[in-house]
């Protein structure tokens, strides 16, 4: 890891080492194995070289962007809310996936729960995913609030698991009665024939959301910052290596994205008392 420079006002100098990390939504192995082409991609158009930082946990990254000890990382709107409110707004949004804008969270159970709605947790426990996640805490906690459950007051069980894959694993594992996480994360278990539907089953969809963005600290140069923005934009799924890369990110293309559009996220965080 390369130092991250000294403390006060200085001009932004160049950067010859890109470190870039990703929340863990997924497990390890697997967050690595996706950004392995970006990453080679990315040193191709920045002509630098691209460091991956692996991080255990979400408040790691929001560490990381706030102490400018990763340079580029892959946020949740949550993310991104809490490590703006921590630098002042310090922290610039480039680019998106196009189907980051109609994000969702799906609520999951076992078949034969009694549980078709979410009205029918009350007496019943819950595994969201990591704290900080959008899809997998904060926006599953507002449809709870909007239909009036107060997740410590009304279920008898609150947990927590490491990442979205782990929600289904306390689902099925009769650790928790209902789940909530990426429905992105859930649709592709269920493709890849991971989980089976028949033991399984989704109850509630929320609304959609803007969620992820590739975020940087303001700090950066500002060449660098449109430099990476347009190495994503120009992404083309029409080229084989290209769409590669964006297979493995699940999108078509890069499209950009600013800080207005995760005010939404910002206002759910606050009505639940999760954003000091």
């Amino acid at each position: 890891m390369i130092a991250t420079g000294s403390a006060g006002p200085a001009i932004a100098q160049p950067l010859k080492v890109l470190r870039v990390t990703a929340i863990p939504g997924e497990s390890p192995a697997e967050v690595t194995r996706r950004f392995g082409p970006l990453g080679r991609y990315l040193e191709t158009k920045l002509d630098m070289r691209v460091e991956w930082v692996p991080v255990l946990d979400y408040d790691a990254v929001v560490d990381g962007l706030v102490h400018k000890k990763i340079d580029l990382a892959l946020v949740g709107g949550f993310t991104f809310v809490l490590a703006n409110a921590r630098t002042g707004g310090r922290i610039v949004p480039l680019v998106q996936r196009e189907s980051d804008g109609e994000y969702r969270s799906v609520f999951i159970t076992r078949a034969g729960s009694g549980i078709k709605r979410l009205e029918d947790l009350k007496g019943r426990s819950i595994s969201f995913g990591p704290g900080s996640s959008t899809s997998g805490h904060l926006m599953p906690r507002a449809a709870l609030l909007n239909a009036r459950i107060r997740p410590e007051a009304d279920l008898t069980r609150v947990l927590y698991a490491s990442g979205h894959d782990a929600v289904v694993s306390a689902v099925l594992g009769g650790r928790a009665d209902a789940g909530a996480l990426n429905i992105y994360i859930w649709e592709r278990l269920v493709t890849e024939k991971k989980v089976d539907t028949a033991v399984v089953t989704e109850f509630f969809t929320t609304p959609p959301y803007y969620d992820t963005s590739w975020s940087v600290h303001a700090d950066m140069p500002a060449a660098t910052r449109e430099r990476i923005k347009t190495a994503f934009l120009k992404l083309d799924a029409t080229k084989p290596d290209e769409k590669e890369i964006l297979d493995l990110q699940r999108s078509t293309k890069f499209v950009p994205t600013r800080v207005e559009n995760y005010q939404r996220i910002k206002a759910a965080a606050e009505n639940a008392g999760l954003l000091k």
